[in-house]
């Protein structure tokens, strides 16, 4: 009897490992849910006035947070988005965000849009409204230069 027991617990205690050997199914990607922007963002007041000190910090901010995706000057060809193969809005262009309240563009630095993570509770209300008007500077600068 104990001949016959031997084989059958070998059995079931190797079964586990070739259970882990296994390749494992990949997980389907799903893209992320596109964030929804409350009704009352767009009508959302930027409190901070673009002044050369509010967009100063938005640049340092934009700097380390922001850059490697939309790109030191703001084209959205930053290193990461050209890996992750990303086609993001080039904000030098007036018209990539003229439909776009500050509130809005609060709203999504603050919370987040499609594969853009939300600053949450990282940055100071503040830092996002100087985010905004640096952002804002970027398309005035460059039409500014344009003869």
């Amino acid at each position: 009897m104990c001949k016959r027991l031997v084989p059958l617990l070998l059995m079931l205690l190797a079964a586990p490992s070739l259970r882990a050997q296994q390749a494992p199914t990949p997980a389907e990607k799903t893209p992320p849910a596109e964030n929804k922007l409350p009704p009352d963002a767009a009508k959302l007041p930027n409190p901070v006035k673009p002044s050369a000190a509010s967009i100063a910090q938005g640049k340092k901010i934009y700097g380390y947070d922001c850059a490697m995706c939309h790109g030191a000057d703001g084209d959205g060809k930053g290193d990461l988005a050209a890996d992750m193969k990303f086609k993001l809005a080039d904000f030098r262009d007036p018209a990539s965000l003229k439909n776009m309240t500050d509130g809005e563009m609060f709203n999504v630095i603050k919370n987040g849009k499609g594969e853009m993570p939300s600053e949450g509770d990282r940055a100071k209300t503040d830092d996002i409204w100087n985010l905004v008007n640096y952002i804002r500077s970027l398309a005035k600068k460059d039409t500014a230069a344009k003869p």
